[in-house]
């Protein structure tokens, strides 16, 4: 029986992901993008991804440097091809995984956009105002909605893609954290302040029609989408006097880890609360880690002002 062709193995391994890793749609769709690049490229050159060598991967990182792919960018596609290549090899599609001797691009160490906390203060004030003086009911629930998700954002640091997909019984919990499903279908429990509680129950209390989330909306999912909390994100900084390309959903999850750190957080519980499965991902906030430490050595250290 003849081996599959380049598209019937990339089927393969998404199907693999979907069924034994749980991958979402939109890490599928991103993976599928990144593989049909890799593939075409392959076909350019008639290279067989079941028989390629590390010379054909490490010609693939080149081209991607020739099209000023940034580092970042290069080492996710690589990543991704990686993980195919483990997948042909593991299930015996190929005889070796030609990406082992394969090194990644060089990568900066890129710090994440961050707001300070009077800002974050500013942006919570102002969303709390406009839903306390709207011109009427319909507009009240709308910013109340807004004010709800940025509290819960910050005092959660929830991916945005969990946020706005929270069932409507998370509205109503008498405890004092939410039981989260991540990426992968890990479950993670995500404490609670008492302003994200109170702020939820003000916004379920404008939800007048049944349905299972959170924040319902008219979307094809049944809930508010990334894209439209991102962009009324953006109107709310606005008013606040925040320059809107400093602000997104992904920069306040940004903004919860850092300011929990600055106030003495552990990087180990801010990998759990953020969900990350690897503390690498986490590390990106050594920085605020690093100016903490300067800071202790200079206020605790008994020769620090001799």
């Amino acid at each position: 029986m003849s081996s599959p062709g380049p598209q019937g193995l990339m089927h393969a391994y998404l199907d693999m992901l979907a069924a034994e890793r749980g991958a979402a749609a939109n890490t599928l769709a991103a993976y599928r993008r990144d593989l049909d690049d890799y593939l075409a490229h392959l076909a350019a050159r008639r290279l067989d991804p079941g028989a390629v060598e590390a010379a054909g991967v490490r010609a693939y990182l080149v081209e991607l440097e020739a099209r000023g792919l940034k580092s970042t960018s290069a080492a996710r596609r690589l990543s991704c091809v990686r993980g195919f290549h483990r997948f042909l090899y593991a299930e015996g599609l190929a005889e070796s995984d030609p990406t082992a001797p394969v090194s990644g691009p060089k990568r900066g160490r890129g710090l994440p956009k961050v707001l300070s906390v009077a800002e974050v203060d500013r942006l919570l004030t102002v969303a709390k105002e406009a839903a306390l003086n709207a011109p009427n009911p319909a507009e009240a629930a709308r910013a109340g909605r807004m004010h709800c998700l940025i509290e819960l954002l910050y005092a959660t640091g929830l991916r945005v893609s969990e946020l706005v997909a929270l069932p409507r019984a998370a509205g109503s919990t008498k405890e004092r954290f939410l039981v989260v499903r991540g990426k992968g279908g890990r479950e993670r429990l995500v404490p609670l302040t008492e302003v994200a509680r109170s702020a939820m129950a003000d916004h379920l209390a404008t939800l007048t029609a049944p349905g299972p989330w959170l924040f319902p909306a008219d979307s094809e999912t049944g809930h508010l989408t990334r894209q439209a909390f991102a962009r009324d994100l953006k109107t709310v900084a606005a008013a606040a006097g925040i320059r809107t390309d400093k602000i997104s959903p992904h920069v306040l999850r940004h903004a919860f880890a850092s300011h929990m750190l600055q106030n003495g957080a552990d990087l180990r519980v801010i990998q759990e609360l953020l969900g990350h499965a690897d503390i690498s991902t986490t590390q990106i906030y050594t920085h605020v880690l690093d100016e903490r430490l300067k800071q202790m050595v200079r206020d605790l250290h008994p020769l620090a002002s001799a």
